[in-house]
């Protein structure tokens, strides 16, 4: 019997590894954006595509979001995957009119003969020292946008499987990638890839009985880390990782909440409309019974995003969601 060695791979890498499968296992998918060719992307995820498939399959375009984003409409209309980079997540805007008017309505358009098979690659969040228009977290306006499926990865392992279920799906795909966590590091079979679960699952990444950390993408390790260091408190955390904010998985976010009986929602995305506020809702209307103490958030905050030096302040760190447990403790008892 051969053993096949597990080897460390990074989020990068996985994501380029889901790409190049799913270009080679169905002619029809299409790889566009600026600088996603020759160069490989401003994060070398689509490097050697171009030279195996050709320039048709990847495909350098203009600077021009607007003009991508509708040129993939066309393509998916007439039968094509087309698979967008957005080169950074504020760079995405100048396309966000195509989004809203045209990819997220075509199907019920139609009355469901049109989807549109069509993912949007959008790296997004802070923590590389960006300046601004490079750190953005917009996962809030593609939720708020009735036709869209919103996922976005924490590991590789859900990279690959989660960008290879987001190109066979025949919904449009917003595919939040973690800036952050491109160069994350983890084991993982490059050589026998497995997909993940359908878009729509969430995942318990850490059990826990005291509390649940609800969050997504970026923030994930970081909850991780806080759950590690909230031992030292004697609370036992659960992390709960959403990997797909539309749809939501509410049957996995209730059933943790209804076990730790207290939660806390973490992203990095502004508090004031954002997606906490969405979940915190969610949580409180199915789990009100449950609830020893008021569901909390830990978010950016509500500025646009700060120069390099003050992002650390400006994210959720540990810190933070350990003052939010300490809350919930004190709400319960008080």
């Amino acid at each position: 019997m051969t053993t096949v060695a597990v080897k460390p791979a990074t989020m990068a890498q996985a994501l380029t590894r889901a790409l190049r499968d799913a270009l080679a296992a169905d002619p029809s998918v299409h790889v566009m954006g600026e600088d996603v060719g020759t160069l490989g992307g401003v994060f070398r995820v689509t490097d050697g595509l171009a030279r195996e498939f050709g320039e048709d399959r990847c495909t350098d375009t203009p600077l021009a979001e607007a003009g991508i984003l509708g040129t993939a409409v066309g393509m998916a209309m007439y039968g094509l995957r087309p698979v967008v980079e957005m080169q950074f997540d504020a760079f995405a805007y100048p396309a966000f009119e195509q989004l809203v008017s045209h990819v997220a309505r075509m199907r019920n358009r139609t009355r469901g003969a049109m989807p549109l098979p069509l993912t949007v690659r959008i790296p997004y969040g802070g923590g590389i020292g960006g300046v601004e228009h490079h750190s953005d977290s917009s996962e809030a306006y593609y939720m708020a946008t009735p036709g869209l499926h919103v996922v976005t990865p924490a590991t590789v392992a859900d990279a690959y499987g989660l960008l290879r279920a987001a190109i066979a799906s025949d919904d449009p795909v917003v595919f939040l990638e973690p800036k952050r966590l491109y160069w994350a590091k983890d084991t993982w079979n490059a050589e026998h890839p497995t997909a993940v679960e359908p878009i729509g699952r969430a995942v318990v990444r850490r059990s826990g009985r005291s509390a649940s950390l609800i969050t997504y993408g970026p923030s994930v390790p970081v909850c991780l880390e806080a759950a590690e260091a909230a031992q030292a408190e004697g609370w036992d955390l659960e992390v709960v990782d959403l990997r797909s904010l539309v749809p939501f998985d509410d049957e996995t976010v209730c059933a943790s909440v209804r076990r730790t009986g207290r939660a806390v929602v973490v992203h990095e995305s502004g508090g004031y409309g954002g997606p906490g506020g969405e979940i915190a809702a969610r949580v409180t209307e199915r789990c009100f019974h449950h609830l020893e103490a008021p569901v909390l958030r830990v978010a950016g905050f509500d500025i646009p995003y700060p120069p390099p030096m003050l992002e650390r302040h400006h994210l959720p760190g540990v810190d933070r969601i350990l003052d939010a447990v300490a809350r919930l403790q004190w709400e319960a008892e008080g």
